[in-house]
């Protein structure tokens, strides 16, 4: 069976979100809405489960990809592990997000500036209040 034959039953399929655990739900929300600028689409509790789901993005779930902040109740905070990589972000004006995130108190580990195997991309990393990387890039490097 060749490759195309294989991944005709996954025709169309499209990513719907990326799910991260958080410690503390609302600095995460707050993180992510009130600084990144991404919606709450929709929040709910689980008790039988012990858990919270919040769903944040840009635009909603039937036509763009989301992140998923789950908060299991009573947890202390995770580890990251060596797996995680990042969540990107295209933003317009890294600059000024850069800064505007700085005068916030986000902790920007790698401030805006030209990727070192591509001067031509200009990205910079930001951390939420659990430590994950959330990396921004200009828009006028998409593609590039």
């Amino acid at each position: 069976m060749d490759a195309q034959a294989k991944a005709a039953p996954l025709a169309g399929a499209r990513m719907l979100h990326t799910m991260l655990r958080v410690h503390d739900l609302e600095k995460s929300l707050a993180f992510y809405t009130g600084l990144l600028g991404m919606k709450l689409l929709r929040k709910k509790d689980y008790p039988e489960g012990k858990f919270t789901l919040a769903f944040v993005g840009y635009g909603g779930e039937a036509g763009h990809t989301v992140l998923e902040l789950t908060h299991n109740w009573g947890n202390a905070p995770y580890q990251l592990g060596t797996g995680y990589g990042h969540i990107a972000i295209a933003v317009d004006d890294i600059h000024g997000a850069c800064d505007a995130l700085a005068k916030a108190g986000v902790k920007i580990p790698r401030p805006a500036g030209p990727m070192k195997a591509d001067p031509s991309i200009v990205i910079a990393f930001v951390e939420d209040p659990d430590g994950y990387k959330i990396e921004l890039i200009s828009r006028d490097s998409i593609g590039r």
